[in-house]
């Protein structure tokens, strides 16, 4: 099964509960990689765009690789109307991409989903002399604020949970500089969500694995979730960390 083309079922969804990213980050990467009109910028895999408009609006020559079919004709439709925007749909492992061509190359929780090998070294080479490549994602905390309720919801998880793969993508960001990169900057912001058992259900049912989950376990496996959080009171506290990993191809 490959899982990169698994949220690619379910673009409106997919659009509709993920989480967005902190303003300030986008601040951050405007001013440390100076976009402006003049600076040519790629994502990898932005999914249906949870960090592409900021981007765009720096004005940047911003172009996207999407994997997905779905996820590309709903990233043309919602951004087709700024001049600056172009996406193409392709295999970031497979593209052809000119060499020493961007100011910044960047992934919103999508990088990890490429052997380090490949991503490291491609984006490297896509990069112009004193280009960036920034990387990041947010890191869910379901626990901390609701350890008893995390605790019933393991439990459904133990009993319910039954999928043919079991999603296992890591990458350590932090061998990029194995790889030519220097000037490692690291960040992070955090914010703090609060679902209820319907928003929660709606929310995890973008996940990877949650997507392939099949019957007879699906529909047992949320009415377990929804009963944990409506006897908690009807209300999950998710602390996210947005870190931001930020390198420099040297001059």
């Amino acid at each position: 099964m490959d899982f990169r083309k698994t949220f690619d079922k379910i673009p409106e969804d997919f659009d509709k509960y993920r989480p967005r990213y902190c303003k300030e980050l986008f601040q951050e990467l405007e001013i440390i990689c100076g976009l402006n009109s003049e600076k040519k910028v790629l994502e990898i895999g932005p999914g249906t765009g949870q960090a592409t408009e900021p981007i765009l609006k720096t004005g940047c020559d911003y172009t996207a690789i999407e994997l997905g079919e779905n996820f590309t004709s709903f990233m043309k439709d919602k951004f087709g109307c700024y001049q600056n925007f172009h996406i193409v749909n392709g295999d970031f492992e497979s593209y052809s991409f000119n060499e020493h061509t961007y100011d910044l190359v960047y992934s919103a929780a999508t990088i990890q989903w490429i052997p380090e090998e490949i991503a490291f070294t491609k984006t490297y080479r896509m990069l112009k002399p004193g280009g960036y490549l920034a990387m990041f994602m947010t890191r869910s905390d379901e626990t901390s604020a609701n350890p008893s309720l995390r605790a019933e919801i393991d439990k459904v998880y133990d009993k319910y949970f039954r999928v043919k793969q079991r999603y296992n993508c890591k990458l350590n960001y932090e061998n990029v500089v194995n790889y030519g990169f220097e000037n490692m900057k690291y960040k992070e912001w955090k914010s703090v969500r609060k679902l209820n058992a319907d928003e929660y259900i709606c929310y995890i049912s973008t996940h990877c694995e949650h997507i392939t989950l099949d019957e007879p376990y699906k529909s047992d496996f949320y009415a377990g979730i929804r009963k944990a959080i409506v006897e908690a009171g009807n209300e999950i506290v998710i602390i996210d960390t947005i870190p931001l990993y930020l390198v420099q191809k040297p001059l």
